[in-house]
Formats: C-alpha cells, sequence, structure tokens
C-alpha cells in the first residue's frame, strides 16, 4: 500500500463502490498527460478558516460511502478547515444548485465528485468568475476550457478496466472460448466510460474473449442483480464471465447466479472494480474471483492539494490515487486491513 492510503485506512471509513465507481480514470479532459495549474499569490489569513465545499454524488455504495467519510474525518477534524457538505443524490442538478450555493457562500474551494462527465461548463465557469478553485474527485468532466477546474484527485479508470481484463484472461487462459456478460456503471459517468473502454480494448485484442451483453447496474448492489437475472434469463448456459464496472453490481451479480442455481466465482467467473471489504470477503468465500483496487480514502489527498494552493505551489493537474489488483490469496491476506 502506498503511503497516502496507508494514512487513509486509519480513518473510519465504510464499505464499498465507484464508480465507482468510484474512483480510476482517464486523464483530466482525456488529455492523458498531466498539466500544471497555477496558484494563486496570496493565502488567507493565518486566523481564518478555509471554507471548503464538497458536493458528493450520493450514497450509492460503500465506495462512495468511504470517500465522504474520508472527507468528512480529513476535514471535520482539523482547525484550520470548515466543511459544507452536500448530497446529490445521484442528481446533476442538485450538484449544480450546490455548487452556486457554495459560490454565493464565498467558500474558499470547491471539491466536486460529478455524477456524469458532461454538462458542467457554466456553473465552473461561474466559480471561476468568483476566483474558487474546484477540484475534481475520482471522476472527470468534459470541458473545453481546463483551467475551469484545478486538478483532478483520482484513479485511472482506463486502467482498471485493462487490468480487470488482462486479469481474466491471465487466470482463464487466453486459448479458451470465453462470453461475458459486463455490468456498466451509470450513464455517462467518466469512471463507467473508461472502466468499460480499457476493458474492451484488451478483450477486442484476443479472439477468444467476446462480451455478449452490457447493461448499466446504475453502480448499485440491487440494480446489478436485476440486469444479471435478466442475462441469466436470456442466456446462462452461455455465460462463462461476468464483468462488473464495481463491487456492488457484482456482489449483486453473485447473488443472482446462486439464486440461478449456479456456483459464483466456479462456474462463472466474476471480475469487479474498487476493492471494498465486502469484495475481499467473497473472494476468501470463493464466490468472486478478482477485484481491481479503486482507492476512495481520497481526504489526505484533497487536504494537501488545498494547502498547496493556498501557499501558491503549481499542482499537478492529475493526482493520481496507487492502486493494485487483488485475487487469490493475496486477496485474502490483505482482507484484515481492509477498513471500507
Amino acid at each position: 500500500m502506498t503511503t497516502v492510503l496507508a494514512a487513509g485506512l486509519l480513518l473510519s471509513a465504510c464499505g464499498s463502490n465507484n464508480g465507482g465507481s468510484g474512483g480510476a480514470s482517464s486523464s483530466p479532459a482525456n488529455t492523458g498527460t498531466n498539466t500544471e495549474s497555477a496558484a494563486p499569490a496570496s493565502s488567507p489569513a493565518a486566523d481564518k478558516k478555509i471554507v471548503l465545499g464538497f458536493s458528493q454524488i450520493g450514497a450509492e455504495s460503500g465506495w462512495r460511502d468511504a470517500e465522504t467519510q474520508s472527507i468528512k474525518d480529513t476535514f471535520g477534524n482539523d482547525p484550520q478547515f470548515e466543511l459544507k457538505f452536500s448530497d446529490a443524490q445521484q442528481k446533476q442538478e442538485n450538484q449544480i444548485k450546490a455548487i452556486r450555493t457554495f459560490i454565493s457562500q464565498k467558500v474558499d474551494a470547491i471539491a466536486l465528485a460529478p455524477v456524469v462527465e458532461s454538462g458542467w461548463e457554466t456553473v465552473l465557469e461561474e466559480a471561476k468568475a468568483a476566483n474558487i478553485p474546484v477540484f475534481l474527485l475520482d471522476r472527470t468532466v468534459k470541458v473545453s476550457d481546463e483551467s475551469l477546474y484545478t486538478s483532478f484527485i483520482g484513479s485511472d479508470f482506463i486502467l482498471e478496466g485493462q487490468n480487470a481484463a488482462k486479469t481474466m484472461i491471465d487466470q482463464l487462459g487466453a486459448d479458451k472460448q470465453v462470453n461475458i456478460v459486463e455490468l456498466q456503471g451509470t450513464v455517462g459517468a467518466s469512471a463507467a466510460n473508461d472502466r468499460q473502454k480499457g476493458f474492451q480494448e484488451i478483450v477486442d485484442a484476443n479472439p477468444n474473449y467476446k462480451i455478449i451483453k452490457s447493461q448499466s447496474g446504475d453502480f448499485t448492489r440491487a440494480k446489478g442483480k436485476e440486469v444479471m437475472e435478466a442475462f441469466l434469463k436470456s442466456d446462462g448456459k452461455n455465460i462463462q464471465a461476468v464483468y462488473a464496472h464495481n463491487d456492488d453490481m457484482a456482489l449483486g451479480a453473485i447473488q443472482a447466479i446462486e439464486e440461478y442455481g449456479l456456483k459464483p466465482g466456479t462456474d462463472i467467473f466474476v471480475v469487479s472494480v474498487d476493492g471494498i471489504k465486502a469484495a475481499f470477503e467473497a473472494i476468501r468465500d470463493g464466490k468472486l474471483n478478482v477485484t481491481v483496487e479503486c482507492n476512495p480514502l481520497l481526504g489526505p489527498q484533497l487536504k494537501q492539494a488545498i494547502l498547496d494552493y493556498q501557499a501558491g505551489q503549481t499542482l499537478e493537474k492529475w493526482i493520481k490515487s496507487d492502486e493494485d489488483v487483488y485475487f487469490g490469496q493475496k486477496a485474502i491476506d490483505a482482507l484484515p486491513n481492509r477498513l471500507y
């Protein structure tokens, strides 16, 4: 584990997903490079608290809960900060409203975990006009002007998808004929778009592997179970593997597979993304084969980025979180240290 992750594990973070989703991710504005963002020339008075407004997507998964808890623990326990928190309940219009409220309150910084990639230009222009830096967490946005946000803090979603596919092929064998069903994340979310893209790139390079069905499970366990039930009902005998864009959907799929009368992890190979504690437990129990880690404990990295910005330092456009791939005994050995 990296220093950042180790520090994050000391926080009392909760359960699972990203979409995830979760985060892994494409580069900011899909550039694939680290550009830099200039900081202000002056910082606030020493006795004035730094006010952070945080717009969270919602609480669709344990991963999202863990990210929220990391932010609350990091900023709520630091006397130099004041945190204003808004739960958007997975609606972009609620996030836009929250950002405008933060702007009217003249906060010192805004953190945004965007529910989808597009539709942010106008409100981010308003934040820029108010000289309020915006930090993106775990998901990216598509904007014509990259200066509308200061930095993106999160994962490489494309790499997560690639790692999921590579590990599946390594474990099942490149010569085996494998039909895959895909449980996608929220439609329009960068985590879903890029995890699909990365996985597809690797699968397309191996003619024996084929995605036969793909549908959104919206990053939730209940929806993942529902979609998997439909997949099994229509084509259960032809499914050899499941790729879920987050662990929660995979756990729902595992329930559906068991209720269908098959053994998840044995009859159907299951790989997912996030690395939540429940996924490690499922690997231990032989029901999940692989989880690709996506670190939700971004509070410490966000705090350091804000402090560096206030101090006039130049920030990277993409501040990456370090992650790993877990399966078999490696996952079992890591389970005692998984606190989210």
